[in-house]
């Protein structure tokens, strides 16, 4: 059986690819002596199989070793046809957690760094028609200050927030067959004032460029415009507008095309701005009900079983009441935020910056790089409405944040991106930031509601969550708790949730209300985030079990989260 067969990158598909998931040759380099013995060789001998794309820790990899790997290897043999050799052959690979090198029959083609983002190799010139071995080469030390691994556990088992490893390849590998002439990349910038959709596109070769917008199969507009290469900007104004909005995920349908090649892709018309308060969507305030998803799987670890399995979550997030997401610790892959995108589903895109030590000037190596690919990566998804680099980023051994690494990966972050708000890192500690927000898991919704009754009013934040001698709320920018609750419930032997467990389902859903309605009723809040989606191993403290059943019925949930906010149009 092969897994995750769907398109990869579903706003920039063509026609002419080849995914490569399924059974590959595989060896735990446990020494890194591997390229000492020559294992980047077509003849080698690795001596086990794994299931790709699922990680080695994993049981849908069909090895499920949980140590430590340091190193590992992977080998496929694939055929290549003279006609595929008439284009330009590239390999993909969605993520590779961490320093990965690309082998093609036993020559060195290619290397990335950074375990969470898509990237690519031209392997043409190391191909030839008939048959070809490609050798992939993972190497990752959760242990070093410098790798960013998120909740990945540093020690042997699981504990507390940290969870299964994930080591080598975890997202979909495939080719695509691209002509010479070609488009690289494009960008999309919509203006729901004027209805225009501009597109702005990397091209290689000299051609026209097109683009024809369309609507549910009706034509919306085209533009046209000549290049030698390099950029290229076209404009296309929309016979109607239909805006993207939370809920109702219309999307524009997109025809590139550029010499010989052609590219389908879409985008959301909508636009975001702050005010001193709120959050606009299309020139209304809208409040973010956000759920924590931490995008773990019992089977998968990182990766989910099945795309409809990525879809399923969203909706298990839609039927508690939901209309969005923190993507946690985690740079979640491209059919998810299609999905998203689709459905009308708000996420903030972050990055699994934990395992960094952040005391140090040079981590900015470990987060800047792959985090500007991030946002390369993503940015023509609607359904991204933010950025937010870090998380809590605690003392380290007594030493305290560097804050010019964080106020340089947020200059960074506007500079590539400056239509979407930035937090600089989320809960703690803040040093230059368009959201103000906050980590609070107290337990009692009346003191709980004590803490943010002086919002909006003050800049006197004066309780233990809000870390006053380290960050200053001045009272002037939008304001939200942004991880709450956290209450456990059926717990296992050794798992855990915030405060004490409820006594009933009675009690659970009291405090749940209780602590909610503070945030939907203040009208200086324009979000709330909730911990969390799911159980993820020992944390049980999710609205659903890690095997994703409902602890409770969702209409009960859903009544609680989706009333009226009062800072709501």
């Amino acid at each position: 059986m092969i897994y995750r067969t769907e398109h990869p990158k579903p706003q920039f598909m063509r026609e002419n690819w080849l995914n490569l998931n399924g059974s590959w040759d595989f060896e735990i380099d446990h020494g890194g002596s591997g390229e000492a013995r020559e294992l980047y060789k077509p003849e080698a001998d690795l001596s086990k199989k794994i299931q790709v794309p699922f990680c080695p820790e994993s049981k849908l990899s069909g090895i499920g070793y949980t140590d430590f790997m340091n190193s590992v290897w992977y080998r496929r043999e694939i055929e290549i046809t003279e006609a595929q050799l008439s284009n330009l052959v590239i390999l993909h690979c969605g993520a590779a957690d961490y320093f990965t090198t690309i082998y093609v029959n036993g020559q060195k083609c290619g290397t990335h760094k950074g375990g969470y983002v898509s990237f690519s190799v031209d392997i043409t010139r190391y191909l030839f028609a008939g048959k070809n071995v490609i050798t992939i080469h993972v190497e990752d030390d959760t242990r070093s200050r410098l790798i960013p691994s998120g909740k990945q556990s540093t020690h042997y088992e699981s504990y507390s927030c940290y969870y299964t490893r994930t080591t080598g390849i975890w997202q979909t590998v495939w080719l695509e067959f691209v002509p010479d002439t070609h488009i690289i990349k494009t960008k999309y910038y919509g203006d729901i004032n004027n209805g225009t959709i501009t597109v702005f596109a990397e091209l290689q070769g000299a051609g026209t460029f097109a683009v024809k917008a369309s609507y549910k199969g009706t034509a919306m507009g085209e533009a046209t415009v000549s290049s030698d290469g390099g950029t290229a900007v076209a404009v296309v104004k929309l016979a109607e507008k239909h805006l993207w909005q939370v809920g109702k995920g219309d999307l524009y349908d997109l025809a590139l095309s550029y010499g010989e090649d052609q590219v389908t892709s879409y985008f959301g018309l909508r636009s975001i701005q702050l005010t001193d308060k709120k959050f606009l969507l299309n020139g209304k305030s809208v409040f973010q009900r956000l759920i924590l998803d931490q995008g773990f799987y019992p089977d998968g670890i990182y990766t989910a079983p099945s795309d409809e399995e990525l879809e399923k979550d969203i909706k298990r997030s839609l039927a508690m009441g939901f209309n969005g997401a923190r993507l946690h610790e985690k740079v979640f892959e491209e059919r998810f935020l299609y999905h998203c995108d689709r459905l009308g589903y708000i996420v903030w895109g972050e990055y699994p910056n934990w395992g960094l030590d952040h005391s140090y000037a040079d981590s900015i190596y470990g987060i800047l790089p792959e985090w500007l690919e991030e946002i390369d990566r993503d940015f023509n998804h609607p359904a991204i409405i933010g950025w937010c680099p870090f998380n809590e980023t605690w003392d380290e051994k007594g030493r305290k944040q560097f804050d010019e690494l964080l106020a340089t990966v947020y200059k960074a972050t506007k500079a590539a991106d400056p239509t979407r708000p930035c937090i600089d890192t989320s809960g703690n500690y803040h040093v230059l930031t368009d959201i103000y927000d906050l980590h609070d898991y107290e337990q009692d919704p009346e003191i709980f509601a004590e803490h943010y009754k002086e919002v909006g009013k003050s800049n006197r934040l004066d309780f233990r969550a809000a870390f006053e001698e380290r960050q200053t709320y001045n009272g002037k920018i939008p304001f939200f708790v942004s991880e709450y609750g956290g209450i456990g419930w059926s717990l296992s032997k050794d798992a855990w949730g915030y405060g004490n467990t409820p006594d009933s389902p009675e009690a659970y859903m009291k405090r749940l209300k209780e602590l909610t309605d503070v945030l939907l009723d203040n009208e200086n809040m324009f979000a709330l985030c909730y911990t969390q989606l799911t159980d993820v191993e020992q944390e049980q403290n999710g609205l659903y079990t890690y095997d994703r059943q409902p602890k409770f019925d969702p209409e009960i949930i859903h009544a609680i989260f989706s009333r009226k906010a009062a800072i709501e149009d």
